[in-house]
């Protein structure tokens, strides 16, 4: 049963504009730094660049049609550089002229054997960094075209950050692992492994300020893991009743967007400190009235009692039976702004101000698949299964 969803707040984004006349999904889109403009990519084949005119209304400036579809690109304002992943494994990098009406073929790499997922291009390494449905992550040379390497993924890479500083890549595989990789000039080492989400996890941002790591899922969950801390540190969030398909991050104000494909926007405040959810206790009885569990035969024969259901409070962790975690309460510290399920004395320790939401509910009113968010201006853009994009004012929530 899906989770109540918290009432919209009276401060909420505004809506600034919408991009239609596609034909087909918009599979990524952002919004060009210091002008009225908008780069698309499109199962539809298409690659447009779209300029505000005078009417206020957004067209095509630039509008390249390639040989088939368009999954993901990558681009970078500074060199005005555009890399974009194809349905047929090959990436196409362009360079846009200063002034966005016209864009040229500068190379193209054969990269992958499968659907590219994920491009990413590395200004200071001069690295395009990818991943494809052949579970391969490999990196090339973008000055001279040449592959550098590659490293074979346990599962399908859905997701793909990048930290200069160390030179880790991070990526979020269809298993729900995310992995951390060692990438050097010729070579590529795994550091380590988090498992915490139980579906796919679909998005990942890295805010290389704090050190942190957020990861989005088909779980409807994300969890931020502490990555500069250096203890493990894993938090959850829980707003989303539906897949969790984009997460960007608003280091100034130290905010997180998530956004789902139900169409909810969440903001959440990552400037309070949160707490971790506890592990679940395992037990044969409740750990409040001491209640056997249904499996548990010789206790249930002994006291001549039927078997309880198990559950866990998600405040303390423990097993209790039902009659012992009949109260629900929301959680905000802990990622829960649902009410969840918590015991009888929990449910007594949670106090008013505990219950103080940290996170903001808005809805889109449609099934968002991407998400980019653009702090200069701090306008966001979302693109959904509806074949259109909408610009969205965000400043009056994340601020």
């Amino acid at each position: 049963m899906a989770a109540e969803q918290p009432k919209p707040q009276t401060r909420k984004p505004v809506l600034l504009s919408k991009i239609e006349a596609f034909q087909d999904i918009v599979t990524t889109a952002v919004i060009i730094p210091k002008e009225d403009g908008v780069i698309s990519v499109s199962e539809d084949r298409t690659i447009r660049v779209w300029l505000k005119r005078d009417s206020g209304q957004y067209w095509p400036s630039v509008y390249q049609t390639m040989s088939n579809s368009c999954t993901c690109m990558s681009f970078n304002p500074e060199t005005r550089r555009l890399s974009v992943g194809m349905d047929t494994g090959g990436i196409s990098e362009f360079i846009l002229a200063e002034d966005y009406n016209k864009m040229t073929l500068a190379r193209t790499y054969q990269a992958h054997q499968g659907r590219v997922m994920v491009v990413l291009f590395v200004l200071e390494m001069e690295w395009v960094l990818s991943t494809g449905q052949d579970k391969n992550f490999t990196w090339h040379c973008s000055e001279s075209g040449q592959q550098l390497g590659t490293y074979r993924t346990a599962a399908c890479v859905s997701g793909l950050q990048f930290d200069v500083e160390t030179r880790h890549a991070f990526v979020g595989d269809q298993s729900g692992q995310v992995t951390i990789l060692k990438v050097e000039q010729d070579s590529c080492s795994m550091v380590t492994t988090f498992k915490g989400h139980t579906g796919n996890v679909t998005a990942l941002c890295w805010d290389p300020g704090q050190r942190v790591l957020f990861s989005g899922s088909s779980d409807n969950s994300i969890i931020m893991w502490d990555i500069g801390g250096r203890k493990g540190t894993a938090i959850e969030l829980q707003g989303h009743n539906d897949k969790v398909q984009g997460l960007c991050f608003a280091s100034h104000t130290r905010q997180l967007i998530s956004c789902s494909s139900d169409g909810s926007i969440v903001i959440w405040n990552m400037d309070v400190t949160r707490q971790e959810t506890p592990e679940w206790l395992d037990s044969d009885s409740c750990q409040k009235c001491e209640q056997p569990f249904f499996w548990n035969f010789k206790q249930m024969w002994d006291s001549k009692k039927i078997g309880l259901r198990q559950h866990h409070c998600r405040k303390c962790g423990q097993a209790v039976c039902g009659k012992c975690s009949s109260k629900r309460s929301t959680i905000p510290l802990m990622g829960f702004e649902f009410e969840v399920r918590v015991c009888d004395s929990c449910h007594e320790s949670i106090t008013e101000e505990d219950r103080a939401p940290t996170a903001s509910f808005h809805d889109s009113k449609h099934s968002i698949v991407h998400i980019h968010y653009e702090a200069t201006t701090g306008n966001l853009l979302t693109s959904g299964t509806d074949k259109v994009i909408k610009l969205w004012d965000m400043t009056p929530v994340v601020s």
